[in-house]
């Protein structure tokens, strides 16, 4: 029974994730209600193990349907992987209390700014800047996110979204599938670290990855269904709920 409850918060979570990220929201509850007498770290392993095909399969459907720039999202995915890396020797000696606390009000501001803004990630104007531009702004995303990825990680899919739209003129659309192979990498490069710690738990790991794949399947067929405009409204149903999550997580115990 307890098996089936993490591979039915996989497969959520991999809906969630091949549209706008944020799978994390429930299956890292999930593995640690489930399992509360385990360590967090092995638990946060196994989770990596899950997503890390499902998004590699988001983003493998995504681009034979979807048009990628290669000329940035390759360099962008390499510095994610090294940044990620990077965030994970980070948390070895870093605390990331501050960071927990900011990242409620972090996230608030980007689902204001997109509430403000009816247009925005509804147009691909991936033309706006230079191809050398491009390339240094998604090199400034792939590193900046990849690092968060790997020293804290709440909401790093809807990050990458939001930058590639706000700097990079992708839709919503596009963004997302971009987004999937920069998440990929992040998480590739989390689940190697975590692997040689022996932080991972293979057999339920490898399970859940399954029902996560087929959830990214499932959300990789309605987004490409619905387009740009879909992935917007579920991109900030996912912002609010990581906002009050994050809120919760950050600040319950100091209001107790």
């Amino acid at each position: 029974m307890e098996l089936w409850l993490v591979v039915a918060a996989a497969f959520l979570a991999g809906v969630m994730d091949a549209m706008v990220g944020g799978g994390g929201l429930v299956t890292v509850p999930s593995l640690l209600s489930t399992y509360p007498a385990l360590p967090p770290a092995l638990l946060l392993g196994t989770n990596k193990c899950s997503s890390v095909f499902g998004t590699a399969v988001a983003a493998w459907r995504y681009s034979g349907r979807v048009r990628l720039d290669w000329r940035w999202l390759a360099p962008a995915a390499l510095m994610a992987f090294a940044g990620s890396g990077l965030g994970a020797w980070t948390l070895t000696w870093a605390d990331p209390a501050l960071l927990r606390k900011l990242l409620p009000w972090v996230l608030l501001l980007v689902l204001l700014y997109t509430i403000n803004n009816p247009q925005f990630g509804l147009q691909h104007t991936n033309t706006q800047h230079s191809a050398r531009v491009r390339v240094w702004l998604a090199l400034a995303v792939g590193t900046s996110i990849g690092w968060y990825d790997g020293f804290f990680g709440p909401g790093t899919g809807s990050f990458f979204i939001f930058l590639l739209v706000r700097w990079l003129g992708q839709d919503f659309l596009h963004a997302s599938a971009a987004a999937k192979v920069l998440n990929a990498t992040t998480n590739l490069a989390a689940l190697l670290m975590l692997a040689a710690t022996g932080h991972v738990w293979w057999q339920v790991g490898l399970v859940m990855a399954v029902a996560n794949i087929a959830g990214n399947v499932l959300g990789t067929s309605l987004a490409l269904k619905h387009g740009a405009g879909l992935v917007r409204r579920v991109f900030m149903l996912v912002v609010a709920l990581l906002i009050l999550k994050t809120g919760v997580d950050a600040y319950a115990g100091s209001l107790g």
